[in-house]
């Protein structure tokens, strides 16, 4: 009952309350507990006592062995630096995750371009939406210029959002079968985009497709980039766990590409607003891929230098 009460008031923040006694007394009556759990265990009493002495142990031994921190501090950590540091420790994962994915749009680009019907058998219907090598000029203008509130006008983009968010979950997710999903569904993604930038710029619309998907599409982009990145990293490590155990390896890669996510998820919310205001408002290609530009430096920045010089670079 004594460690009942000094727990309930640590939990509920009454660390004033609380006498020095109490605080003192606090492991010693933690350990009292456990012997007390251990010797209803084997006694069999009433199962409702051992629910109560584990539960009573579990809370005292957070209180006594687990580290504390408030979410605003554990959130300025982590834009302070935390995820910084998580994304530069993966640099050479990120770095295979940039080619296989420039290399897989150039490949959509290059199978349209031999032959045009390649894009019905890479772009599904529903995501084509008649935006496909047979539109005309005009139609695929419509898409990117013009009454981009209006209702099914912004269908395409959310449909892109949609499968991009989608991608960068299962990217990360699908890591632990030793990278190889992670890296085809980069180059299923990437492949899909290289081909719609194709029927685009053969309408003579290639760069305003670009200003227009840059506007979010430099951040979300980037987020499927970080997210494969952080796939590859997890499949990377148990493939080649060195001298310590596999699933060791694997707990650690995958306690730091989970930070990575943290991240990605808040790149995509930024995105969504990017893609939901901006993107509907502005409508001339210069102040697109400025917008696009500005976004894409500012990552760069951050991810390169937030928090450099506030410890040891963490290690990959």
């Amino acid at each position: 009952q004594e460690l009942e009460r000094i727990v309930t008031a640590l939990e509920k923040g009454q660390k004033r309350k609380l006498s020095a006694d109490d605080l003192s007394a606090l492991p010693t009556l933690y350990r009292t507990a456990a012997s007390s759990l251990s010797i209803a265990r084997e006694s069999s009493l009433d199962r409702s006592v051992i629910d109560y002495l584990e539960s009573l142990t579990m809370r005292a031994y957070l209180m006594i062995y687990g580290t504390r921190t408030s979410f605003w501090r554990w959130l300025g950590d982590f834009l302070g630096g935390g995820w910084s540091r998580a994304v530069r420790a993966m640099a050479w994962d990120m770095l295979a995750a940039l080619l296989i994915m420039v290399g897989a749009a150039l490949v959509g680009w290059l199978l349209v371009d031999s032959d045009p019907d390649w894009f019905h058998r890479l772009v599904p219907g529903e995501m084509a939406q008649g935006r496909d090598p047979d539109a005309s000029v005009e139609t695929l203008r419509e898409t990117i210029f013009g009454n981009q509130g209006q209702e099914g006008k912004g269908a395409f983009a959310a449909m892109l959002f949609s499968n991009n968010a989608q991608v960068s979950i299962l990217a990360f997710a699908l890591g632990f079968c030793f990278g190889v999903p992670t890296i085809l569904l980069l180059i299923h993604n990437m492949v899909l985009l290289g081909a719609m930038l194709h029927v685009f710029a053969s309408k003579g619309l290639g760069l305003d497709f670009a200003a227009w998907l840059s506007i979010h599409g430099t951040t979300e982009l980037l987020a499927i980039l970080l997210a494969g990145g952080a796939g590859i990293h997890i499949g990377r490590i148990m493939a080649f766990p060195g001298q310590r155990a596999v699933m060791d390896m694997a707990a650690e890669a995958g306690r730091r590409a989970a930070f990575v996510m943290a991240g990605v998820v808040l790149m995509m919310m930024i995105a969504g607003v990017l893609e939901a205001y901006f993107r509907q408002i502005i409508n001339d290609t210069p102040t697109r891929f400025l917008i696009g530009g500005i976004m894409l430096t500012f990552w760069a920045l951050y991810l390169g230098l937030a928090g450099r010089w506030r410890g040891a670079e963490a290690k990959p």
